[in-house]
């Protein structure tokens, strides 16, 4: 026979602080199964395109029938060893990289050292270098790509000595900003303070141990 039970529910406010870790601690279990970081990839798309980086793309089914090209950018993290971000694409040079990076990211050092890289990489190359960047095995970092750097001279002049070193640090140096700023984003939204206001936000309802209710 159906039976009517009452329980009393808090809001996030209304807990002790252990049950409000708990609360929290559910949050952060169902609250990144969306594109959180989608911010940070756009942005990195547009920085790839600055530098000269066509990235590779795969076709994403839509819910609502048809595809999207997905940039072939990919990550994990953020606690263990071998975790990382990597992408693939094709390089070449792009004139105006150093001063459209600077004027897109005028204080981000890390990012005006991998353009400076790159240029200087180039101008020893008469602006002739090229690499096809590639991902290779089960992780996703840095040294999980494969970049094959050439010289497209058409005089068949070879590439200068350490070139394809060069820049192939630039670009897993590209790879490692990538992983900081999608680790910084994840702290970020993961802090007590973003998560306390999602929870409030969304009206979320709780047992007084600070288990979810409903």
């Amino acid at each position: 026979m159906p039976e009517v039970i009452e329980t009393i529910v808090f809001r996030l406010d209304e807990l002790d602080e252990v049950a409000r870790e708990t609360a929290r601690a559910w949050f952060r279990r169902i609250g990144f199964d969306h594109d959180w970081h989608e911010f940070v990839v756009d942005d990195f798309a547009r920085v790839c395109a600055i530098l000269g980086i066509e990235l590779q793309t795969t076709p994403l089914r839509l819910f609502g029938g048809g595809t999207r090209a997905k940039p072939c950018i990919y990550f994990s993290g953020f606690w263990s060893q071998g975790d990382g971000a990597c992408f693939e694409g094709r390089y070449a040079y792009a004139p105006t990289a150093l001063a459209t990076i600077r004027a897109h990211a005028p204080l981000d050092t890390d990012l005006h050292a991998v353009a400076c890289a790159l240029q200087a990489a180039q101008r020893r190359n008469f602006y002739q270098l090229r690499a096809d960047i590639r991902h290779y095995g089960r992780y996703y970092f840095e040294h999980s790509m494969t970049i094959a750097v050439e010289r497209d001279s058409p005089t068949g002049q070879e590439m200068t000595a350490g070139a394809d070193e060069a820049v192939a640090e630039a670009l897993r140096d590209l790879a490692r900003w990538l992983y900081r700023r999608l680790e910084a984003e994840y702290e970020h939204l993961a802090s007590d303070g973003e998560v306390d206001a999602a929870i409030v936000a969304n009206d979320y309802c709780f047992t007084t141990d600070g288990c979810r209710f409903g």
